[in-house]
């Protein structure tokens, strides 16, 4: 017998009710129970940090007050990036560094699609069209004890999403680095030097890069990374990230773009 759509949809709707009910929606940072899938609770909506304009025209770092166009902050004067740009979602803080600590360490590998939707808010303007998502690859030893790779659920979902094309394994780890918790940025470029690859000059030759990490710290990963790939070819190296860590005195709550939750796809 055939099913029409008519009565299909009825259907779906009533077993996601049922599922509701025995498993009802929960806040992706605190585990409260909520009005629907992939929304903050109250509480936890409040600690979000949004990073938006004004900001560093280089690294994204949020100004108290609008400085005019292309303004960089002092420490993109004082040593420019290597990467052309970079954006956030969220500041590392509150419940979004719950969130991103649950997706990390926590084995909740769901949380990319509520992580991958923010991301794509907040780097609207550098996505789409010609660009290749690049993640920031693991060392195969960290890959095996992890079972997955963060960035590349990220990447995997916002190329899904029509973001860009993907390319997965276009950077290679080739070296196993120290965790770098605690780490002050001259020891994080350390860390990390000698550490990537690329694994294909012809595959980033003459492409817009944007690189998929799930959290920008020092920058010293993603200098790392954007000097491969412009050495390599590419014509452009964008950095997006979920959350990153706000320089003192960088930090400003701004007011969610859109109401408790996300209502639809950032395209």
């Amino acid at each position: 017998m055939r099913v029409t759509i008519a009565l299909l949809v009825p259907l779906q709707r009533s077993a996601q009710a049922v599922i509701d009910l025995v498993l009802p929606p929960r806040c992706p940072a605190c585990r409260a129970i909520v009005d629907g899938d992939d929304r903050f609770c109250s509480g936890c909506w409040q600690q979000l940090v949004f990073l938006t304009t004004p900001c560093c025209a280089c690294c994204g770092t949020p100004f108290d007050h609008d400085r005019g166009p292309g303004t960089l902050c002092a420490p993109c004067l004082a040593d420019p990036p290597r990467f052309d740009m970079a954006r956030a979602a969220f500041g590392y803080e509150g419940a979004a560094r719950s969130v991103l600590l649950s997706f990390k360490h926590g084995d909740r590998q769901h949380l990319a699609r509520l992580m991958a939707t923010h991301m794509a808010r907040a780097g609207a303007d550098m996505l789409g069209g010609d660009v290749l998502l690049v993640p920031v690859p693991l060392h195969r030893w960290r890959l095996w004890r992890r079972g997955f790779n963060q960035a590349a659920l990220l990447a995997r979902v916002l190329a899904g999403r029509g973001h860009g094309a993907l390319a997965v394994d276009a950077l290679l780890r080739v070296r196993a680095t120290l965790a770098s918790a605690g780490m002050g940025r001259k020891a994080r470029a350390a860390n990390v030097r000698g550490a990537f690859k690329v694994r294909d000059r012809g595959l980033v030759r003459g492409r817009r890069i944007l690189l998929i990490d799930d959290v920008l710290t020092t920058g010293a990963t993603a200098n790392a990374c954007a000097r491969l790939l412009r050495r390599a070819g590419a014509v452009e190296v964008r950095v997006l990230t979920f959350a990153r860590v706000v320089r003192d005195g960088g930090s400003t709550i701004v007011h969610p773009p859109y109401g408790n939750g996300i209502e639809a796809d950032a395209h």
